[in-house]
């Protein structure tokens, strides 16, 4: 299965750097985390579900890197670059060793089957 994103060939190259351009600082930032930690968590303020999937590692005593982009009410803008790099529609954003598990529910589908700790122990 593939993920459909636009092939650059049919971008134009006039507005290629722009798209490019376009919020790349916070993916970048998102990347650097991913990179130096096992278990990232991206979020934003007034939203139940970064704070569930917080609660759930914190009881684990898993150590995690919390990044938090603005609240409904702003920076969606930024959120949104995340959104079309990730494919994921919602906060939070859990990454575990790089890869992209979803959001809260899924990290707790995870943990109870045990494929959390299997995840983190490799």
């Amino acid at each position: 299965m593939s993920r459909n994103v636009l092939d650059e060939t049919h971008i134009h190259p006039a507005i290629r750097q722009t798209v490019t351009d376009n919020n790349a600082d916070i993916v970048q930032e998102v990347l650097a985390a991913i990179a130096a930690n096992k278990v990232v968590v991206v979020g934003m303020a007034q939203n139940p579900f970064p704070k569930m999937a917080r609660k759930a590692l914190d009881a684990l005593g898993t150590p995690y890197q919390y990044l938090e982009y603005g609240s409904y009410l702003n920076q969606w803008r930024r959120r949104n670059a995340l959104k079309m790099w990730t494919g994921w529609p919602t906060f939070p954003m859990v990454f575990v060793k790089g890869t992209l598990v979803g959001g809260a529910s899924e990290l707790k589908r995870l943990i109870s089957s045990g494929e959390f700790s299997r995840m983190i122990a490799d």
